[in-house]
């Protein structure tokens, strides 16, 4: 099969500096793959390189066998969700929040139902009652697990994750390891969780810009 994304031989810099040197992995459908190393080793760049949010200096990405592009970047992030750290809400109150992306053109067909709303907030392990509750007082890892949810309403099936465990306790690691177990999701994520690190399938270790796959 195919690979869903491939980088080949991919050189970013920034400033002045190589971030990523000759980088070369495959991904495919399905997989769940986390990239790891120190600070500063450009963990979160292959991330957002493969959003289009870095010029590459060298080589290649794909997509689907399409190199990346203006058509391809638009489906890539047609279908991708990047959860950070501290992921953006967007709105007063977290119902609203929720349901921000749906009052866009691009959207709207995909407006969930109440039904909806409740089982994407039980796959990450969040209480309804979060919902009437203002963004300002939901904690960090309440946030990362809302971004998750919403991303599901959207339909999305291609995750990009930055340190998503990292403010969890551990029923909330659970709930959210738990959901991305289902086939139909890939993932390419960012981590120091040793849990998390140890529940992916494919690890890559980053230093100095090159990857190197250990398993």
């Amino acid at each position: 099969m195919d690979p869903l994304i491939r980088f080949d031989r991919v050189a970013v810099s920034l400033s002045g500096r190589t971030i990523l040197n000759h980088l070369s992995f495959e991904l495919h459908q399905g997989e769940k793959a986390v990239i790891r190393g120190p600070s500063g080793a450009g963990k979160s760049t292959v991330l957002k390189t493969l959003l289009g949010l870095y010029p590459l200096a060298s080589g290649s990405i794909l997509f689907e066998g399409r190199r990346l592009g203006p058509e391809t970047l638009q489906d890539i992030r047609r279908r991708t969700a990047y959860i950070g750290q501290e992921p953006v809400l967007g709105a007063d109150r977290v119902r609203e929040a929720l349901l921000l992306p749906f009052t866009f053109k691009a959207n709207r067909a995909l407006r969930p139902t109440e039904d909806d709303v409740e089982n994407a907030l039980a796959h990450v392990g969040l209480p309804l009652s979060l919902l009437l509750q203002d963004c300002a007082t939901v904690s960090g890892g309440e946030k990362q697990r809302l971004a998750i949810a919403r991303a599901t309403l959207l339909q999305k099936r291609l995750y990009l994750l930055d340190e998503v465990t990292s403010n969890l306790d551990p029923v909330s690691k659970l709930a959210v390891l738990g959901f991305f177990a289902d086939p139909s999701f890939t993932v390419l994520s960012v981590a120091h969780d040793p849990d998390w690190i140890a529940w992916c399938g494919t690890v890559f270790d980053l230093n100095h810009g090159t990857l190197t796959r250990i398993a």
